[in-house]
């Protein structure tokens, strides 16, 4: 699934992915494969991306589940 959340985080600092890999260390190619929905990032990957974005990890990466 699409990651919009953290697209739209991102887009909102005037981040390009590119910015956001250098801060958090990791590739572009990872930020495009989280965003894409293609990868499920580590907890700590998801921990400094909130951080850079000051989000939290509700906000960017956990879905709302019905029960």
């Amino acid at each position: 699934m699409k990651n919009l959340r953290l697209k739209a985080a991102r887009a909102g600092k005037d981040l390009s992915q590119d910015d956001l890999a250098k801060a958090v260390g990791v590739s572009r190619q990872t930020i495009n494969a989280i965003e894409k929905g293609d990868y499920n990032p580590t907890i700590n990957l998801c921990i400094s991306i909130c951080h850079v974005l000051g989000k939290t990890l509700d906000e960017l990466f956990w879905d709302e589940v019905e029960v």
